[in-house]
């Protein structure tokens, strides 16, 4: 559950001061998890996008922290993709970033729609450009629980692992920006497409119609059929594993809509 900006200690709304100037107002984000406090903050500065975490001790990050550790670490590589990074605040238990405020709308990926003429031009950006070495995230560990063998999804392409509909914003002039870079990873190309299709179908696609759609990327194209089978049963099943333990209806959700492509899959055999 997300904490109220109320909840910032005063020594870090301090910090996060020195860097904006006076506020005059704070606007929650409506959605998002990786981070105890989201907000767009309006100061003398200007408008700021804040994420803010507390550390589970004083010299212990928790889950939180470490997302934002690794969004910091990223986004000097991805500034073609991302809002950048403005600054960093460490003190009183809570680490801040700043990010650039982006003004937008979250990306439609019903089909037809032109956002995904959008998502394709940074889908094809990001898979052209070299891994960054900050990058220390292994894809393929995500399912190692409940598959004996993750190596087919092993690789030392970039990814952002979570280009969900909410995670691009598109702004005015047409422009797409990235966001939420906390699990960005390093594994085989393909996999980005195969952790895209859930929302594809969530946005309305059929199964097959999702897999016409991301065969029009060259890494998905050339993917091992065998590779993609045991990606898609491991991502059901992890999914499913997680589902039977959360009450959420997005997370039973996403296990439906991962089983159904694995399901899919299994057809074309």
């Amino acid at each position: 559950m997300r904490s109220d900006w109320t909840d910032l200690p005063p020594e870090v709304l301090g910090a996060i001061k020195a860097h904006t100037g006076p506020i005059h107002q704070v606007e929650h984000a409506p959605a998002g998890n990786h981070a105890d406090i989201a907000a767009t903050v309006n100061a003398v500065g200007g408008r700021v996008f804040v994420k803010a975490a507390r550390k589970a001790s004083p010299d212990r990050d928790g889950p939180e922290v470490r997302s934002l550790r690794n969004e910091a670490r990223i986004n000097p590589h991805v500034c073609e993709f991302a809002p950048r990074l403005l600054w960093e605040a460490e003190t009183g238990g809570w680490l801040a970033l700043g990010f650039e405020h982006v003004h937008g709308r979250h990306a439609d990926y019903s089909p037809g729609s032109p956002d995904l003429e959008l998502l394709v031009k940074v889908i094809d950006g990001l898979q052209a450009m070299p891994c960054p070495d900050v990058v220390g995230m292994r894809v393929e560990r995500r399912w190692a629980s409940v598959a004996d063998d993750v190596s087919p999804m092993a690789g030392d392409a970039l990814l952002h692992t979570d280009v969900n509909a909410t995670n691009l914003i598109i702004t005015e002039d047409g422009r797409a920006y990235g966001v939420d870079w906390a699990f960005a990873s390093r594994g085989a190309a393909w996999v980005e497409l195969g952790l895209l299709i859930p929302w594809l179908l969530k946005a309305g696609h059929t199964p097959a119609e999702a897999a016409r759609w991301v065969a029009q990327f060259p890494s998905w194209a050339s993917a091992d059929p065998a590779a993609v089978e045991l990606f898609s049963d491991a991502f059901a099943e992890r999914w499913a594993r997680h589902a039977a333990g959360n009450g959420e209806g997005w997370v039973a959700e996403h296990a439906e809509l991962t089983r159904r492509w694995a399901d899919y899959r299994r057809s074309l055999r």
